[in-house]
């Protein structure tokens, strides 16, 4: 509803269905990560309860490299799609095309971003640690995002909406990080 509210304020009607539009995109390019995040779950899981940090350590940096690849080249895919995308949803009106193919090249950059916040969370349930996995998630989906998307189109008009998830992202990103090595110190995995 937030978004909504932005989005009438800042681009009107055009604004919501252009959102919509990358909303509806964004649940296929989240649901590789997701995938990813959840049939590791068990392994991960199964390592942590065996106690073989060395394993824990070589899963997690794989994962991260591979989610790596997966964001760079999801990013690359939907700068490319993003005028077929815009054509597929939207070609009956000009002005809201224009919207949604600028908004989501931005709004496309938070892929690089997004599976490694999901990874974490995950990662950390597996690791029977539901207080940072559920920190994790509540920070990127309520805080940072309700604080970028309030605070971003003061400065950058629509275009802070756009922004607000890439930098609501990459902020639950380096969050992620910063338990990971505060828990690699304490744990060794």
């Amino acid at each position: 509803m937030l978004y909504n509210v932005q989005l009438l304020k800042y681009a009107g009607e055009n604004g919501v269905a252009a959102y919509g539009v990358m909303m509806y995109v964004s649940m296929l390019f989240s649901a590789a990560f997701i995938g990813y995040s959840v049939g590791t779950a068990p392994v991960i899981g199964f390592h942590f309860g065996a106690q073989d940090r060395g394993e824990l350590h070589s899963l997690r940096v794989k994962s991260f490299t591979i989610i790596a690849c997966f964001s760079v080249s999801m990013v690359i895919l939907a700068q490319a799609l993003a005028a077929p995308i815009g054509r597929i949803f939207v070609s009956y009106d000009r002005e809201l095309f224009d919207l949604t193919v600028s908004g989501f090249r931005i709004f496309a950059l938070s892929f690089l971003f997004m599976g490694f916040a999901i990874f974490g969370s995950g990662f950390f349930t597996a690791l029977s640690d539901g207080l940072t996995s559920a920190l994790i998630s509540f920070l990127r989906t309520l805080v940072f995002e309700t604080a970028c998307v309030l605070l971003l189109p003061l400065v950058l008009g629509i275009n802070g909406i756009w922004w607000s998830i890439v930098i609501a992202e990459l902020m639950a990103s380096l969050l992620c990080f910063l338990f990971v090595a505060l828990k690699k110190k304490k744990f060794g995995y």
